[in-house]
């Protein structure tokens, strides 16, 4: 009699191996089947922990090579940047500064496309009492028993009348989806017709008022050669954290123009030169230019900033309307002493076309050439030494119009918040004047427009902490909030003033205050107000209830 034989296959699938084991003993079998699967699984830990440590391995270097790259490519831009700063005259050299009106002129087209008009559903075919379908087939007892014919034509009949239903249902369904479907198609349609009519009507104004303001500056006209300069400035390309903000002023008579260029503060500077990976430490680690070197590297900046200005307009002057330009470098920073920004005019230098065209700006040294043109600035830029500029710009601003008395005919029993909205304008200009009179200052109303603008713009001539200043003036009767507050920044910004001031007959909210914070900003509330008019001995009231009665009349 043969012996009984025991079996058991087991297998592992992440190792994939197999084992068959056969034994005439059963336990014996089952034992070595789990010794051999206990050992597969101690094998299949260790391989799993041997290919983490191999993942974590590969990451390691994938992560050390990502961040060496990362540390060579951002040492490549620093070394970019830093090259650019170099370069800045020569850039400019290799490009055509000139205008190309043509480039201006929009030619795009309305992108959105034209909507189709949808495919109508086709109706299905009209069932007719002649189709075959409805034509009784009668057999021989059908023709012989009449009846029996008249029952078939009967049913024959009512599968008619029932189909024709059917049809004439589905022919109204479809009749009223593809009249809806027409009808908006035709109001998508038309709204497509307004706004591609909205699109090309509009380039064509935007075309024809370059073409105009083309034929304005053939012809010579100031204002068109003010906004054809401010164009070609506008076209240089400086790093994002530079200001890039300037003031154009033309005397058509002396063909002089005349350039308030805000340029950049030390700190604009990125000193960044290298940044190497430490491996062992897992660390990016940054070197930076000396302080030396920043300064040597922004003097050098700011001496090719204006010989490059300077290059590009006199460039782009395809009409010869320019004889000569003053260009003064205004540079705005935090004074150190007292933490205070101020904005002063660091550099000017005035040079006609003739005597700048006939310098060989690819050989020049920009602080020698500058001091050949006798220009005014320090020896050392970083200083921001103020110095007078050889032009100014004059300030009568077009908006400026004529003011009128009002502070004398305040008395105790006047209510502020109460006055005429003009009158109080004039009011924060006649205060203010005197306020700036002290140093030499001096206030100017713009036109009444109540549009939130600026009302009054005052000029102080002291060249450390003075500049122009922006003036709003708001007669409220109720807290005022922090948009009129950004709003005053945002002009100020606009206006290439050093600092913008808002009074006010009432108070300003919290966030008014929080936002003003850190920012060229004063905000005067209804008892400064008060404060200052008693300053220069007028006495005046601010009643907010009584005025709000007043102003509902």
């Amino acid at each position: 009699m043969a012996r009984q034989m025991w079996e058991i296959e087991v297998r592992h699938d992440g190792l994939n191996k197999y084992r068959h084991i056969r034994g005439s003993d059963r336990n014996v079998v089952v034992q070595k089947a789990y010794v051999q699967e206990l050992k597969w699984k101690e094998e299949w830990e260790k391989k799993k922990i041997a290919d983490q440590i191999k993942r974590e391995k590969i990451q390691v270097a994938k992560n050390k090579e990502m961040k060496l790259d990362e540390a060579a490519s951002r040492t490549e831009a620093a070394e970019a940047y830093l090259a650019s700063m170099q370069s800045t005259l020569k850039h400019t050299l290799s490009v055509n500064d000139a205008i190309d009106w043509d480039q201006l002129i929009k030619h795009e087209r309305y992108t959105l496309a034209e909507p189709k008009a949808p495919e109508p559903k086709s109706i299905p075919i009209e069932p007719l009492p002649s189709n075959e379908k409805y034509i009784p087939q009668l057999g021989l007892f059908d023709r012989v028993f009449n009846k029996r014919r008249a029952r078939r034509e009967e049913e024959a009949k009512t599968l008619f009348q029932e189909d024709y239903k059917k049809w004439s249902t589905t022919k109204t369904a479809i009749d009223v989806a593809n009249q809806e479907a027409f009808h908006i198609h035709q109001k998508n349609h038309d709204r497509w017709l307004d706004t591609s009519s909205q699109f090309y009507e509009k380039q064509r104004k935007t075309n024809e008022a370059i073409k105009a303001k083309q034929q304005s500056y053939l012809h010579g006209e100031a204002e068109a050669i003010v906004d054809y300069c401010d164009m070609v400035l506008s076209n240089s390309e400086y790093p994002e954290n530079f200001p890039q903000n300037w003031e154009l002023e033309y005397q058509a008579e002396t063909k002089l123009l005349v350039v308030d260029y805000s340029l950049p503060s030390p700190d604009s500077i990125n000193r960044l030169k290298s940044v190497k990976y430490v491996a062992t430490r897992d660390e990016m680690v940054e070197s930076y230019i000396s302080d030396a070197t920043l300064k040597s590297h922004y003097d050098d900046l700011l001496y090719q900033m204006v010989l490059r200005s300077i290059h590009e307009l006199y460039e782009a002057d395809l009409i010869n309307s320019i004889y000569s330009i003053c260009f003064n470098g205004w540079v705005y920073s935090v004074d150190k002493a007292t933490g205070n920004r101020v904005n002063a005019c660091i550099m000017s230098v005035s040079v006609s076309k003739d005597e700048f065209l006939a310098i060989n700006l690819h050989l020049i040294d920009p602080k020698l050439c500058f001091k050949q043109l006798k220009g005014i600035g320090s020896s050392k830029l970083h200083g921001l030494s103020p110095v007078a500029p050889i032009v100014t710009i004059n300030k009568e601003d077009r908006r400026f119009v004529s003011a009128y008395e009002v502070i004398d005919g305040i008395d105790g029993g006047d209510n502020l918040a109460a006055m005429d909205w003009q009158d109080f304008e004039n009011l924060i200009r006649e205060i203010f004047e005197k306020e700036f009179s002290m140093n030499g200052g001096e206030v100017k109303i713009t036109q009444a427009s109540r549009d939130g603008g600026v009302d009054a713009i005052a000029f102080d001539p002291d060249p450390i902490r003075g500049g122009k200043i922006v003036i709003q003036a708001k007669r409220y009767t109720n807290v005022v909030g922090v948009s009129a507050v950004r709003d005053l920044f945002g002009t100020t910004v606009n206006e290439g003033a050093t600092k913008g001031i808002l009074v006010t007959t009432a108070n300003f909210g919290p966030d008014a205050y929080e936002f003003a914070k850190g920012k060229p900003l004063t905000l005067l509330n209804g008892s400064n107000l008060l404060h200052l008019l008693e300053k220069h001995g007028h006495n005046a009231r601010i009643d907010l209830q009584e005025a709000k009665l007043k102003l509902r009349e």
